[in-house]
């Protein structure tokens, strides 16, 4: 077994295999998708989600997760003809209902409004309620700052975590991810309040990887690296010890409850991503010019002054995601064998040809 870090998507450290570019993903993806019920819209909106996962190095958030949508469509968690759609809002403030269907276009919905309330009102928020997993968090800041605006952003989801000093299952991995713009580009900042996003042990445990030591409990509350532990009863733990486990139970009480989805522990929680999303329409606190200048400042010099006499190579937030994209859009991306022969035996379920893909 090999102790392997979970967080940081690392370009150089894919497993030996066969390698596929991110249009033969979509392909599959959307196949498999399509077979699942999804129309061709919300199957092509899904499968660039999961895929451009695949492509900045979050494979916990990639293709893998067509095995946990096709058992969740099977379970009716998620209804695949449900259609997201606004459903009230107050001036700066909306909600979107997701009707439980696939939860990108339901986050990709809440984007764009709140970008266009952010245009009108300066800042917005916009909750989704009735919401299934709606991919990296990361994804939905980043097309906000694509905007010129910042972006931030907030979910719960089932508990898998215990709280710090304790062993039992109360949290979700409830990420927060934050983007801010720059004039030729933005930082990103996405991460899971536990040490490692519960994907990121699938991930591991196909792969025959240990997960980082102090990531995870065993079901009697014993420190384990053996992500097979987590799947038989343990718990993930957070980051940061009391740090990560107060975030964690703040975005319950916000993200979970402010959109009606109630937080993991409550009897009457039925799953999914209970989510918020803001945006902050920088033109209304201080002129755009002087923003960027001074952003553009902070980059030069945190990498000139944070790399010290030796220079390192400082990276802020985005950047390692960045030059995964890079690198794999040009060498393609390697699935691990037991998560393809997973998908092959679900599309061979659905009647769907995988092609290449497949692995029998």
């Amino acid at each position: 077994m090999e102790v392997t870090g979970l967080q940081t998507p690392s370009p150089g450290a894919d497993d030996l295999g066969p390698r596929f570019s991110g249009d033969d993903l979509e392909r599959t993806a959307t196949d498999v998708l399509r077979a699942l019920g999804a129309s061709d819209e919300t199957a092509r909106v899904v499968a660039t989600s999961l895929i451009m996962s695949n492509l900045v190095g979050h494979d916990s958030h990639g293709i893998v997760r067509l095995i946990q949508y096709s058992d969740w469509v099977k379970s009716g968690q998620i209804r695949p003809d449900g259609q997201p759609s606004v459903v009230s809002g107050r001036g700066a403030v909306a909600n979107v209902d997701g009707a439980w269907g696939f939860g990108q276009p339901a986050a990709q919905l809440a984007t764009k409004l709140s970008i266009e309330l952010a245009d009108a009102h300066g800042v917005s928020a916009v909750s989704i309620s009735a919401c299934n997993h709606i991919g990296r968090l990361g994804e939905y800041v980043a097309t906000i700052a694509g905007s010129g605006k910042m972006g931030m952003a907030w979910c719960n989801s089932g508990p898998v975590v215990a709280p710090f000093g304790g062993a039992g299952r109360v949290m979700g991995t409830n990420p927060f991810a934050w983007a801010a713009p720059l004039r030729d580009g933005m930082v990103v900042l996405d991460f899971a309040t536990s040490k490692v996003a519960e994907g990121k042990l699938k991930i591991a445990l196909a792969q025959g990887h240990n997960a980082p030591p102090g990531s995870l409990i065993d079901s009697s509350g014993q420190p384990s690296v053996n992500p097979a532990d987590f799947y038989a009863g343990g718990s993930l733990l957070p980051f940061g010890d009391h740090k990560g486990s107060g975030m964690s139970m703040l975005i319950e009480l916000t993200a979970g409850l402010v959109s009606k989805m109630g937080s993991s522990v409550d009897p009457g929680y039925l799953g999914g991503n209970g989510t918020l999303l803001m945006a902050l329409d920088i033109s209304s606190f201080t002129g755009l010019d002087s923003y960027f200048e001074q952003a553009e400042t902070f980059r030069r010099e945190a990498k000139r002054i944070g790399g010290g006499p030796q220079q390192v190579d400082i990276l802020l937030p985005g950047e390692a995601e960045a030059r995964a994209l890079a690198a794999r859009s040009r060498d393609g991306v390697v699935v691990p064998v037991e998560i393809r022969r997973q998908i092959t035996e679900l599309a061979d379920e659905l009647g769907v040809d995988l092609g290449r893909f497949g692995s029998r």
